[in-house]
């Protein structure tokens, strides 16, 4: 169905736009990223491996070719979601925004599973 399309494309291009701007943050310092961090607990050196994680898997989810690219860069971003819940809770800080971002990767995921288990996928080759 094409609604199944519409809603993973969708989805994917809010989350992944979200998290390529957040690798910016990362790359660029930015004093609230890096204010934030510490508060948390967080080592600088980490910023530049975050930054390129989230940069690598954000384009990963948006490319079409390599199914199972995608599945790990779905399952990276869920254990990065989970450690900034875990860790927003264990400093009693906010981690509404980490929850709406987890529902709209969930989203992704299961209507690219439902697209992948319908036709919808046959003008994509997957690898």
């Amino acid at each position: 169905m094409k609604v199944n399309k519409i809603v993973h494309w969708t989805s994917t291009i809010i989350f992944a736009g979200m998290f390529l701007m957040s690798a910016m943050m990362y790359f660029t310092k930015s004093p609230e990223l890096v204010a934030g961090m510490k508060f948390l607990g967080f080592p600088m050196f980490i910023l530049p491996l975050l930054g390129t994680a989230k940069l690598l898997g954000a384009i990963a989810l948006l490319q079409p070719k390599f199914k199972t690219l995608k599945e790990w860069a779905y399952a990276g971003f869920t254990i990065n979601l989970i450690g900034a819940v875990w860790a927003h809770a264990a400093t009693n800080t906010p981690f509404t925004t980490v929850l709406v971002l987890f529902v709209v990767l969930a989203v992704s995921y299961v209507f690219w599973k439902r697209m992948l288990s319908t036709k919808e996928v046959r003008n994509v080759a997957y690898a």
